[in-house]
């Protein structure tokens, strides 16, 4: 039996790690992103270049996408040259973007007017997990399209939830990057306090990923920390974009988040200090002093 033919839109840390292993699930792929060259390996690997975003999903079964912002989501689906400009439309639109609830719900609303389906389907877990296919991703939209869907994110990750309707995806990761940023807060003071106490780094971390507070970020980002890998599995830029769309549908739900208040702050200096392209454990490496000091934020001291 043929697998159908995939469109993938987005080749970032993730994308790349996800559209490659839609590859070798066996599914031909057709690939577009901004920047061709990031998607060179894909090519070598037996993709097929297209030239835009209608290219990509013209004559698709399905259309993923994973690229940063909201607007980008819009462009890439909705603009002159968007997905669903296609002259053959997929059945199917996948958005694995992290973005805002109301994106989801207005690409929706275009895909079902154009004879389509969309799921907004963010994921969590990392480039690890991007890698190894065992994300954890959190899906929106109707439970004809998942359930079409559900051999495509098999291939993608370990834990697959369907929440509802369109936009109940993008709230679901919302709450993922709630816990996330609160955890880093958590491991940045944390790995200040190891330091400065003159603990070793290999003891503490067996210690206490055995106990309560055990976590993902202690057991993948704290050790990159202690060995001072500041690569990204996950951008600082990226989780500064979330922590926005989290206070902005806080806000419409009349919650003030104040911690996320803090983890935005933090986020946002990093950002504006020229660190926005190290992975998000660079927030610990600012606190312990292995990144030098960050005006506008300083965990130890916050």
């Amino acid at each position: 039996m043929t697998s159908p033919r995939i469109g993938w839109i987005g080749t970032g840390v993730m994308g790349n790690a996800m559209a490659h292993r839609v590859l070798r699930a066996g599914y031909p792929l057709k690939v577009h992103t901004r920047t061709k060259s990031k998607a060179q390996s894909l090519i070598d690997s037996g993709a097929v270049w297209a030239d835009t975003p209608a290219d990509a999903a013209n004559g698709t079964a399905v259309c993923c996408s994973i690229v940063s912002l909201p607007s980008d989501v819009q462009q890439v689906h909705l603009g002159e040259h968007g997905t669903l400009q296609a002259p053959t439309k997929p059945e199917i639109l996948i958005d694995f973007t992290t973005s805002s609830p109301g994106m989801a719900e207005l690409l929706a609303e275009h895909a079902t007017a154009h004879g389509a389906m969309a799921l907004d389907a963010p994921v969590s877990g990392g480039d690890v997990g991007a890698r190894e296919g065992q994300l954890s991703i959190m899906v929106g939209g109707p439970e004809a399209a998942f359930q079409l869907a559900q051999p495509l994110f098999e291939h993608l990750g370990k834990t697959i939830v369907h929440h509802g309707e369109s936009g109940a995806g993008q709230r679901a990761k919302l709450v993922n990057q709630i816990l996330v940023a609160g955890g880093m807060l958590g491991l940045a003071e944390a790995m200040a306090f190891c330091e400065q106490s003159g603990l070793n780094h290999d003891r503490v971390l067996r210690s206490v990923s055995a106990g309560a507070a055990g976590s993902w970020a202690v057991d993948h980002l704290a050790p990159r920390v202690a060995r001072g890998d500041f690569d990204p599995g996950f951008f600082v830029a990226h989780l500064k974009k979330d922590l926005g769309l989290v206070l902005e549908a806080g806000a419409d739900l009349g919650l003030p988040l104040p911690a996320m208040q803090l983890a935005f702050k933090a986020y946002q200096a990093l950002s504006e200090n020229g660190m926005g392209t190290l992975g998000t454990q660079a927030l610990a490496g600012v606190a312990s002093g292995k990144l030098g000091e960050v005006p506008g934020f300083s965990p130890q001291h916050s």
